[in-house]
């Protein structure tokens, strides 16, 4: 794939992104808002269950 399909491809994607969560009726600077508290709340999930979630693992799967 060349890089102007990628570029295209790429710009589909946000383009879905943006009628499936339904913010392209926001303003700007309100996208903006609501794309820092999404990628946060996306950060804290992938922290907490890399940071979290072997320590269970490890409490479930050893011998008493």
């Amino acid at each position: 794939m060349d890089m102007k399909n990628m570029r295209e491809f790429m710009g589909w994607l946000y383009y879905q992104y943006l009628l499936i969560t339904g913010i392209y009726v926001l303003e700007p600077w309100e996208q903006s808002i609501f794309n820092t508290l999404l990628f946060t709340m996306v950060a804290m999930v992938i922290y907490t269950s890399y940071v979290f979630v072997p320590i269970h693992e490890i409490m479930i799967l050893s011998p008493y």
